[in-house]
């Protein structure tokens, strides 16, 4: 098969390109490399800062076209595929869903129906936008549900959704906003990471903590929560204890940065691990974050259990870094459990046979 990737998240579509590319398809990835992060691409589309950036973009992708023509499936990161505002992409769309066979849409993050179902219909315990039945009021989530909502970027994500032939979510969370309204072609498949063939950096007796940091969205991913957490655990227990923080670096520095560490701090809101814990679990570290029951129940996982999961305040987050300085014979065990959850359920190649799985149903 020939497949079109485009946009990316956390080096989702780069990974299953390669997952593509091993198993004999022709698999192409055409994005920004995920901004800063700097994800491998085959064709570079980054829009550059300043006058005229949306134009020169606009213009580079017009000499683009005829690579994007001829692929039995097209998918798109997001509904906002481009760095262009919303209106500018609809030439874009139809000229893909015109000269390629099937077009797929990834729900891998935000977009209109993450924000809305979680403010309307609320599917989820808590998430970026609701604990319970009430909407966060923080700067952060108001300022995303001021631009996915009631906006031509929330119509251009409706109407793409309902256009495209198939629409794969890569964590439950997503899944949940999306299946309920797209029941006959919403489908899940797990992130794809390349497995790590070396062993876990073995426990040294004292407890190395690990946190990534995006300025932009702090609160909102409760990320301010658990580094406040881990530096008062760093603070009472010096000995026991360290942290370092990555704070919006590159991918690769980012995955230097983890590699002597024992335990990676996630989303707070999260109910599942996405893409960077999925990494930091597949180098041996624990996650602690979101390890909700529904993750598991999602691929089908009974044994296994090696992200701790925290409720979402700094007491619950304490407790649970607390009980593993309490317990340090739990490390080794949860970081080779973490491991092989990844093997089990994430591998790159694994996951690309479950892609093309559904892209072969679009020819039934």
């Amino acid at each position: 098969m020939k497949i079109l990737l485009i946009g990316e998240y956390s080096n989702v579509h780069a990974t299953l390109a390669k997952g593509l590319n091993h198993l004999g398809h022709e698999a192409m990835v055409v994005s920004n490399g995920d901004d800063w992060k700097n994800y491998q691409r085959d064709i570079d589309v980054s829009r550059t800062y300043g006058p005229f950036g949306g134009l020169k973009l606009y213009a580079k992708l017009l000499t683009l076209l005829p690579k994007l023509r001829g692929f039995d499936i097209v998918q798109l990161i997001n509904p906002m595929f481009f760095e262009l505002k919303a209106e500018r992409l609809r030439f874009f769309y139809d000229y893909l869903r015109r000269h390629n066979k099937h077009v797929v849409l990834g729900a891998f993050g935000m977009d209109y129906y993450w924000v809305h179902e979680c403010i309307t219909r609320f599917p989820l315990r808590y998430s970026d936008f609701n604990i319970g039945k009430h909407v966060r009021t923080d700067e952060e989530s108001q300022r995303y549900i001021r631009d996915w909502v009631g906006t031509a970027k929330g119509d251009w994500c409706q109407y793409v959704a309902k256009d495209v032939d198939k629409i794969i979510a890569g964590l439950y969370e997503y899944w949940a906003c999306y299946q309920p309204i797209f029941p006959e072609k919403t489908v899940f498949c797990p992130f794809p990471i390349i497995p790590s063939h070396t062993t876990y950096h073995p426990f040294d007796g004292k407890l190395h903590l690990f946190i990534g940091i995006n300025k932009t969205r702090n609160r909102y991913k409760g990320t301010d929560i658990m580094l406040k957490t881990a530096q008062k655990i760093v603070e009472n227990y010096p000995e026991k204890a360290d942290l370092q923080v990555a704070e919006s670096v590159p991918f690769e520095d980012y995955v230097k940065m983890m590699a002597k560490s024992d335990v990676i701090l996630d989303q707070l809101y999260s109910y599942t691990p996405s893409m960077n814990p999925l990494e930091a679990m597949n180098q041996g570290l624990i996650c602690v974050g979101g390890g909700e029951p529904e993750n598991y129940d999602i691929i089908n996982e009974h044994e296994l259990r090696p992200i701790i999961n925290v409720e979402l305040n700094e007491s619950s987050v304490y407790q649970a870094l607390y009980e593993l300085i309490l317990h340090p014979e739990r490390i080794n065990t949860l970081k080779r459990e973490s491991m092989a959850y990844i093997k089990r359920h994430h591998d790159y190649i694994n996951v690309a046979q479950k892609y093309i799985a559904f892209y072969e149903q679009l020819d039934h």
